[in-house]
């Protein structure tokens, strides 16, 4: 790098014809150091090349900050330990949106409006009988988001702010309600509608699992757990759902079918479906009598099998998430007397062996988010193919947060990454009969 009027830019050089090009190097308030190259193109001929944009930032954001190597996640500069803790799920919401924590006033406010929009339009109800009864509950939540923009036109015009909060507030409100209908509907059953006088976390609860015939009372240690499990997942800085919706987004789609988008990128069992693997691993080991067999297939680079839930792509030293979900793990397996249930105690032995064992521990593979909320969901009696269901419930803040955030920004374009073309140049077409 060279300093050039008191700026940072980073020198690049063609070996080919000795030409050089400074790019400005920008700085944000943490994190390292970003070589913009927007103009490499139109100066030098050349575009970047970086499949999955690993080392290309696409935006600029106020909202989620992630420090890999510390094991860091902070939304708007809050620690996500201290969220966890002392927060709620719509608190941090109002958080993820504005920017700032509210008051005791705001939050009132903001949580009204969140209960009173969490009904759905009543022929809504009659889109779900349009999808085969063992319909995979993802599916339903893409069509039924996707549809909600033909429900809603007053919230549609991305260039009002007013319809952009209304539709904000929509969407946070009604995904537990379009959740919890799709699981029923999976199962049988009839839906239920919200009450105004549960929290966020119990009325999802409420709606998942209540009985029309009887009184059903949300057990608190569920509800402090759900709600958790919604704070640790609501946003994730740039990850593919998230990238997703601002794509999708800078085209000036609306926003439901920008989040049904991300929604749809969620479902890929590389993203939002790594706790759901977790349980599918689990089943497959069977047993604790089996565990040591597997954590020697584990160990063998030349054995396919590995274990699901251990170690993350972006936290190279530990989950921040885990430690919180870790406790709150243990804490839903106490209550509802399920410690010797066969497949959690194989989890927690499991568990016991990857913060022991010195191959784990010196691989860092550590026992991930996904792991202890693929654990709670089992234990709560929520089958495996709603697990990434709720990962979208939580992750629709986020979502909503960074779709906002993208309109309002004036340097965003529509997006339209390049590509490094191999394949035939240009040649003549040839008549079918000479074709040999």
């Amino acid at each position: 790098m060279s300093n050039k009027d008191n700026a940072r830019t980073f020198t690049l050089t063609n070996n080919e014809t000795g030409e050089s090009w400074e790019l400005p190097v920008l700085e944000g308030s943490v994190g390292p150091r970003v070589i913009d190259v927007r103009r490499i193109y139109a100066d030098t001929g050349h575009f970047t090349y970086d499949p999955g944009f690993t080392s290309t930032g696409s935006c600029q954001s106020d909202i989620t900050y992630i420090d890999g190597d510390k094991g860091e996640l902070m939304y708007r500069g809050y620690p996500i330990e201290q969220l966890a803790v002392h927060s709620d799920y719509t608190e941090t919401c109002y958080l993820l949106i504005y920017g700032e924590l509210p008051t005791a006033e705001e939050k009132t406010k903001f949580e009204q409006r969140i209960t009173y929009h969490t009904m759905l339009h009543e022929q809504i109800h009659s889109f779900y009988d349009g999808f085969r009864r063992d319909s995979h509950p993802m599916a339903i939540m893409v069509g039924v988001v996707g549809a909600l923009a033909a429900f809603y036109h007053d919230s549609t015009d991305i260039t009002d702010p007013k319809h952009r909060f209304v539709a904000s507030t929509r969407m946070i409100a009604k995904m537990p309600t379009i959740a919890a209908n799709a699981f029923r509907y999976s199962q049988g059953m009839p839906f239920v509608y919200p009450r105004n006088d549960l929290t966020y976390a119990e009325n999802f609860l409420y709606m998942m699992f209540s009985n029309p015939c009887e009184e059903y009372k949300v057990n608190p240690v569920l509800a402090r757990a759900m709600d958790r499990i919604l704070i640790l997942h609501a946003d994730h800085e740039q990850n593919a759902s998230t990238s997703t919706v601002r794509l999708a987004g800078s085209s000036g789609a609306n926003p439901f079918a920008c989040i049904s988008s991300g929604i749809s990128c969620l479902w890929g069992p590389a993203h939002g479906g790594a706790n759901e693997a977790v349980l599918n691993m689990l089943e497959e080991i069977g047993s604790i009598d089996h565990i040591d067999e597997y954590i020697a297939k584990a160990k063998d680079k030349e054995d396919p099998f590995r274990l699901m839930g251990f170690g993350h792509r972006v936290y190279k030293n530990f989950d921040p998430r885990a430690t919180i979900m870790r406790e709150t793990a243990h804490e839903v397996l106490k209550e509802l007397g399920l410690e010797d249930e066969p497949l959690l105690k194989l989890a927690m032995k499991l568990e016991k062996i990857a913060l022991e064992d010195e191959y784990f521990v010196s691989k860092k593979l550590y026992p991930n988010v996904d792991f202890y909320s693929g654990i709670i969901y089992r234990a709560m009696g929520i089958p495996t193919d709603m697990f990434t269901v709720l990962f979208a419930v939580a992750r629709t803040v986020g979502w909503v947060a960074q779709w906002n955030e993208m309109i309002e920004d004036p340097s965003q374009k529509i997006g339209r990454p390049r590509q490094l073309f191999t394949g035939s140049a240009t040649r003549d077409y040839v008549q079918i009969k000479d074709r040999g």
